[in-house]
């Protein structure tokens, strides 16, 4: 099977677009190393300090910090599924070294296992 490795890449850098912008909507970039994101605190426009206001606000911080984990993992996924395509492995089973199939990598494109030996 020869996968059509241009659509693969588009789909993974459209992901990565996409994540990256909602990453910038909770989170900023680590100057010192770009992969990684700082939440930010929520703009609540808390004007007295209220307990309930206060709560509010790190609630929405931790929140924040919940979807920023997930966010950055995920586009954790996608540069190493890109980094794999530039090096040749790509839709390669990290387990078995058999191909990925299609129709998984089409479900998930940063996909490192095939079916059977996926989660």
């Amino acid at each position: 099977m020869t996968l059509n490795l241009d659509f693969f890449k588009k789909a993974l850098e459209d992901e990565k677009k996409k994540l990256e912008s909602e990453l910038g909507d909770i989170a900023v970039r680590n100057p010192e190393q770009l992969s990684d994101w700082n939440v930010t605190y929520p703009d609540m426009n808390i004007m007295s300090a209220a307990k309930e206001e206060v709560a509010d606000q790190e609630e929405e911080f931790e929140n924040r910090s919940s979807l920023e984990l997930g966010l950055e993992s995920r586009l954790r996924d996608i540069a190493e599924a890109l980094a794999r395509m530039e090096k040749g492995k790509y839709g390669v089973c990290a387990v078995g070294g058999e191909e990925i199939g299609e129709a998984r990598l089409k479900a998930n494109p940063a996909s490192v296992t095939c079916v059977k030996h996926g989660n």
